[in-house]
């Protein structure tokens, strides 16, 4: 982990959301490039080892669609797309979040604040009831964001000592 970033913190603030917060060491313009940039999201949303982000599509404006699949070593592959529905670099994003038929669209706001050149980013997603949100709670989510948080932690630090292989 970067010196003086934080660890995950996972909140239910009502019964329909859920918030992950994170300070990350790095100003937010990087973290909003390292968040909303198609050549950077693959090296660090990835939540469990042994997954792979081929695709990473993002059209990042309002009434833009991005779409994400996973794969894992074994050919086992996991989608989800969703569409922009408000960007405000490099301080918001808010858009959709589709999985599957089996789970709920939710809304998904990013917020990023800076001081002193760390940003903390709150990740809020919204869902349509609290048994949804419960259900989706339980299936581990807050372990897989503190996974990929980690990596991108890492992964800020090297795009800002300029070591990323993409920038």
């Amino acid at each position: 982990m970067a010196a003086n970033s934080s660890a995950l913190a996972v909140t239910m603030p009502n019964d329909t959301d859920i918030q992950m917060t994170r300070v990350f060491n790095a100003p937010r313009e990087i973290v909003f490039q390292a968040w909303t940039d198609p050549k950077h999201v693959p090296h660090w949303l990835l939540g469990p080892e042994g997954w792979t982000m081929p695709v990473c599509e993002i059209d990042l404006r309002v009434g833009g669609k991005w779409r994400y699949v996973w794969r894992k070593a074994d050919g086992t592959e996991m989608a989800m797309s969703g569409e922009y529905r408000e960007v405000k670099p490099p301080q918001r994003v808010v858009s959709t979040e589709r999985w599957g038929p089996e789970w709920p669209e939710t809304i998904n706001t990013i917020a990023l604040t800076e001081k002193d050149g760390k940003t903390t980013l709150s990740l809020t997603v919204h869902y349509p009831s609290k048994e949804a949100r419960d259900s989706a709670f339980k299936t581990g989510m807050a372990g897989g964001v503190e996974v990929s948080f980690n990596r991108l932690d890492s992964y800020l630090n090297k795009m800002e000592k300029g070591t990323s292989n993409v920038r």
